[in-house]
């Protein structure tokens, strides 16, 4: 691991200030990331929103990538897909837990596991893939 989950918290922090996520942890193969379940993550009906698993899923891919690679603040998402399985929870926080498919010098490629904390069955799964810049020599 070339990141740790406090420096990855940092970052993100300093970085992306509107990131509501947790990093909960980072190895070689992937990351996990929670967030927490309010009024302003839900939609009418009450179900937690699309857009929130979208995010949770586009971070959980990020977090994991830049575990891998170290901080790259220019790595962007150049596509992401995701399949909405089964109602979310609205009292229970979102868990993204991200594996790495296969990882290059100019893209990455991850699968993101979203479920409703405490519940088994996952609520989405997301299929991402990122851009890497080129080092600067």
């Amino acid at each position: 691991m070339v990141v740790s989950p406090e420096e990855m918290a940092e970052f993100l922090s300093a970085e992306f200030p509107q990131n509501t996520c947790k990093v909960e942890s980072i190895d070689t193969d992937g990351a996990t990331v929670s967030q927490e379940v309010g009024p302003h993550q839900l939609r009418p009906g009450g179900t937690v929103s699309g857009p929130v698993l979208m995010a949770v899923a586009d971070i959980a891919l990020y977090v994991a990538i830049l575990g891998r690679i170290g901080i790259v603040p220019l790595a962007v998402t150049t596509s992401l897909t995701i399949n909405f399985l089964r109602k979310p929870s609205a009292q229970a926080r979102i868990i993204g837990k991200c594996t790495l498919l296969k990882v290059g010098r100019a893209l990455a490629v991850g699968e993101v596991w979203l479920y409703s904390d405490g519940l088994q069955e996952p609520v989405a799964h997301a299929v991402g893939t990122y851009s890497i810049p080129p080092v600067k020599s």
